[in-house]
């Protein structure tokens, strides 16, 4: 009987309890806020997305590893993250943001919509990458 017991606690209550808590880094962006962000490109070195959050959006919690985003039309948003740090910014149209691994949820607090792309890093680059971009750039 005690092993039937703590079978059905198991499903009833833990097994629901540790999907609720589960880490928001699991969160794919994409998955979890389908109707603002879609992929893109990607293989398994990016993952290139790009959202479109409406004056008023907020999205779900989600995460990113390393990511650069690209503004192609800016706005004013509210950033909530993981840890409870709540944050307000302006993107403007053209500036490209480097940012470390993240869990948040991004709110679009301004009237008009604002349209990003974002590049995942998916695996670190080697610094012969680095060197042959930094090349580029130059010429």
């Amino acid at each position: 009987m005690p092993i039937r017991s703590l079978i059905i606690f198991a499903i009833t209550v833990a097994f629901p309890v540790g999907i609720l808590v589960m880490p928001a880094y699991a969160q794919d962006p994409a998955v979890v806020n389908s109707k603002t962000i879609r992929v893109r490109f990607e293989n398994d070195r990016v993952c290139v997305l790009e959202a479109i959050l409406p004056p008023g959006t907020k999205e779900q919690v989600h995460s990113h590893p390393a990511y650069v985003i690209y503004v192609l039309a800016g706005g004013r948003y509210r950033n909530y993250v993981a840890d409870g740090k709540i944050t307000e910014g302006t993107f403007q149209t053209g500036e490209v943001i480097y940012r470390d691994p993240l869990t948040h949820a991004a709110e679009n607090i301004g009237d008009k919509p604002m349209h990003l792309i974002l590049v995942e890093h998916r695996l670190p680059f080697t610094s012969h990458f680095v060197v042959a971009v930094c090349s580029a750039k130059e010429a």
